[in-house]
């Protein structure tokens, strides 16, 4: 008789390891997504630093010079500012057209410049207009004209907004499919319990005290599930980088953290808010309804 009744407390015992399983796997799948995201972005933001802007000089004084490039290099908008002298434009001329044009001219025509790159936030057109009206309109005398790829620039941005749009219309729908998976995942967890939840409350158990504790086991599943997630994730990240170098380069540790984050808080309140409506809707319901 004691076997028994030790059986069945087990058999009343919540079971969540399916539940815990199912909620990994989906978060998995939607880390998997948002990791896919974040390297398009990267990769984006890649070819967009290196697009060189050249603002070619006009003056031959070393002062002058030195002071267009201190102002450049001191605005939020620049990275690797450098001076580029005659010899200098020649040698990156002959490196980007693999040819040594010495052979055929005796002088060098290329003027002096200063270049610099832009951060990828301000590699679209209307802000390297404005970059290009400041220094004009500052350094008019100094500057002769400024010139980058702005075809290049427009087809960046383009395909990027068309393809970032893409990303978001399929991370909403991959949500949408995460949330109702997490939410049915738990709620058949739940449905196995139902009875227990019953009995709870016919022996006098109140609803706060009925889905306290379950309410905090949903926290903790949930942890578990995004632990779990995380884990899968970040080896799939270190194999992929392994076999591809250039993944690791572009890999944005800040990010990389944010999505770790986000898998955690969203698998710790889908299932505690699944769990609660659960539990309160078992509640409710009479005794022959739960058949």
């Amino acid at each position: 008789m004691a076997q028994f009744g030790k059986a069945a407390a087990r058999r009343s015992k919540p079971s969540y390891i399916y539940s815990i399983v199912g909620v990994a796997l989906v978060l998995l799948i939607l880390g998997i997504m948002g990791w896919f995201f974040l390297n398009f972005r990267q990769v984006g933001n890649s070819f967009k630093e290196d697009i060189r802007i050249s603002a070619y000089i006009r003056t031959l004084n070393k002062d002058s010079i030195a002071q267009v490039q201190h102002y450049i290099s001191s605005q939020p908008w620049a990275r690797d500012v450098k001076f580029i002298n005659k010899e200098s434009a020649k040698d990156l001329w002959n490196k980007e057209n693999n040819e040594d044009w010495s052979k055929i001219l005796d002088y060098n025509p290329l003027p002096e410049s200063i270049d610099f790159y832009a951060k990828a936030e301000y590699v679209n057109p209307d802000s390297l207009n404005k970059i290009s009206s400041d220094l004009m309109n500052r350094y008019g005398n100094q500057i002769n004209d400024l010139q980058y790829p702005k075809s290049l620039v427009s087809s960046l941005n383009e395909r990027a907004s068309k393809i970032g749009l893409i990303f978001l219309v399929i991370a909403v729908i991959l949500c949408v499919i995460v949330i109702f998976s997490i939410d049915n995942t738990i709620r058949l967890a739940m449905f196995s319990n139902r009875f227990l939840i019953k009995t709870m409350q016919m022996v006098g158990a109140t609803r706060g005290f009925i889905s306290k504790p379950m309410d905090g086991r949903a926290v903790i599943n949930g942890l578990i599930s995004a632990v779990i997630a995380i884990v899968i994730l970040f080896t799939l990240m270190q194999w992929a980088e392994s076999q591809f170098p250039q993944l690791k380069a572009i890999r944005n540790n800040n990010l990389t953290f944010i999505l770790f984050g986000g898998l955690i808080l969203i698998g710790v309140i889908i299932s505690l808010f699944s769990t609660h409506r659960s539990v309160i809707k078992y509640l409710k319901m009479s005794l022959d309804d739960l058949y």
